[in-house]
């Protein structure tokens, strides 16, 4: 009796009609003429009443079983779907909501499903989910409240499906360049072909020349010996070591989209990792967090990615500035062959910059350099937005003055040979990589 109790809720429709029946006695109270009809349908309310129970409540052990189907881990940033599999074992139609208990760190407190399943039906119910945070998330019970046609009480089924996945940063995206690169569709995604501009240094083969072939690459010992024009053929280098440098600092905390810097950077970093890897390069990975500097070595082995992903899960942003002269050292010590390090940072404001530059000289010394820093979009939406009064003029005066301190740190670096990507959080992974294959092609590393 208590189980049942507990799994017993009265609908909308039983107090509305319990509402009607008053008013009519009340009627009746004045008019006595109806006291007997409303003694009649209080009577049939109360019959339908039971029979609802009784259809509700007398079916089998499972009468409705709910599964949950998803994968083992989500990708952040991303629409993941998550399942219901449903099936009515009542005979007749049921009306079904379905209160799943997600993860906390969604807040969503009015998520409810509604459906109709036909007797005997297997259904499917899907939903997707966009986390924004990396780690675990813990999945509750899947509570099922079920009605018949009648509609006056509803069933609870609870469903003790408790699961735990983990958000990993965004492999759905990978997988996404994976299929174009295969594919050869890459340009629809934005990523360009970049034509060669001078010559790789790495030896392929020798050749017969054909009209066209630039006569600079003819190799005359070959061509005394066979008699006829021989060229050299080259091919692009391969077996670089780049590295996605990652600063975890306060200035990575800044949030876009419900994801912070940090998240975006560790995104990239793993698309990006996984074109250099196909592109035969070697893919490494370093993480700056006050004076502490984690290094994962560069490698072109199969397992390499994988390791990149485990390494990037856990990353967290510190509310501390991060310790760039300890980066320089610890990557001195570490690194004894010239390396493409794609940093991952964000400077505000011009002072911030100048005081990192020093250190980013340093590095730009012994390893080619490229900063990547990011765009604030909310302040470029201040810029295009109309001012109709004096404190919106001095809004877009100061969102104008911060916009152009960003394309002045550009100019900046420039100055001192160091390369810089400033792009939109959105747009990074996509033109990072065309940075990548333009760097390539001009044979840079």
């Amino acid at each position: 009796m208590k189980k049942t109790y507990l799994a017993l809720f009265f609908t909308t429709r039983l107090y509305t009609m319990i509402g009607a029946l008053a008013l009519f006695f009340i009627l009746a109270y004045f008019f006595p003429l109806l006291y007997p009809i409303a003694l009649f349908l209080v009577a049939g309310l109360g019959l339908l009443l039971l029979v609802d129970l009784f259809f509700l409540f007398t079916a089998g052990k499972d009468p409705f079983p709910v599964t949950r189907v998803m994968s083992q881990r989500f990708s952040n940033g991303d629409d993941n779907t998550v399942s219901l599999h449903v099936k009515n074992n009542f005979r007749f139609p049921v009306f079904v909501t379905l209160l799943d208990e997600l993860p906390f760190q969604f807040q969503l407190r009015d998520f409810r499903l509604k459906t109709v399943v036909k007797p005997g039906e297997a259904k499917v119910v899907e939903y997707t989910l966009r986390p924004v945070e990396r780690g675990e998330y813990q999945f509750g019970y899947t509570n099922v409240f079920v009605k018949s046609p009648i509609g006056l009480v509803q069933r609870r089924i609870v469903k003790e499906n408790e699961e735990a996945v983990k958000v990993y940063p965004s492999f759905l995206q990978l997988r996404n360049y994976e299929l174009y690169t295969f594919e050869d569709r890459a340009g629809e995604m934005g990523v360009h072909r970049k034509k060669m501009i001078g010559q790789s240094m790495e030896f392929d083969h020798i050749k017969e020349y054909v009209r066209g072939d630039d006569v600079r690459r003819v190799n005359w010992k070959a061509t005394a010996r066979r008699g006829a024009l021989m060229t050299n053929n080259y091919v692009e280098e391969k077996s670089q070591q780049i590295y996605c440098v990652i600063d975890k600092g306060r200035a990575m905390k800044m949030p876009f989209d419900g994801m912070t810097l940090l998240d975006y950077a560790v995104n990239s970093s793993l698309v990006f990792s996984n074109i250099a890897l196909q592109k035969g390069d070697k893919a490494g990975l370093v993480t700056l967090m006050e004076q502490q500097v984690d290094v994962l070595p560069a490698s072109s082995k199969k397992v390499q990615l994988n390791k990149i992903l485990d390494t990037l899960y856990a990353q967290e942003t510190q509310w501390q500035e991060s310790d760039y002269e300890k980066l320089v050292i610890t990557l001195r010590s570490h690194f004894n062959q010239r390396s493409l390090l794609v940093l991952f940072t964000n400077f505000e404001s011009l002072s911030a910059l100048h005081r990192q530059l020093p250190y980013l000289r340093r590095l730009s010394k012994y390893h080619l350099l490229l900063v990547v820093f990011f765009e604030n979009t909310e302040l470029k939406k201040i810029t295009q937005d109309t001012a109709t009064t004096v404190e919106d003029i001095y809004r877009q005066v100061i969102a104008q003055k911060f916009a152009y301190e960003k394309k002045q740190m550009v100019r900046e670096l420039a100055q001192f040979g160091i390369l810089s990507l400033l792009t939109t959080p959105q747009q990074l992974s996509l033109h990072l990589i065309n940075k990548y294959l333009e760097l390539k092609s001009r044979s840079l590393i």
